[in-house]
């Protein structure tokens, strides 16, 4: 039995053959520019969630102060076993 020549594997394409990228197509200080912008925008995002999120614990806070100073309420919430105070 004869072996027979098979080709070799296939290897990865040349860089050429790839079809161009819009980072490829874009100048260096284009791509420097939206980079930037994308990161303005991160960073505004991220302080627009902070401040909701301070908002929220502040109203959560005026609410308990509200509510714990309020008897019916305290009264309505408290635990009825008067055996432990005993």
């Amino acid at each position: 039995m004869a072996k027979k020549n098979r080709p070799a594997p296939a290897t990865k394409a040349d860089p050429a053959d790839k079809p161009a990228t819009l980072k490829d197509l874009l100048h260096a200080d284009v791509l420097g520019k939206l980079k930037a912008q994308a990161d303005e925008w991160k960073a505004e995002e991220q302080r627009v969630k902070e401040e909701k999120r301070a908002k929220e614990e502040a109203a959560r806070k005026a609410e308990q102060k509200r509510l714990d100073n309020n008897f019916e309420h305290l009264l309505n919430n408290s635990k009825m076993d008067w055996k432990k105070f005993k």
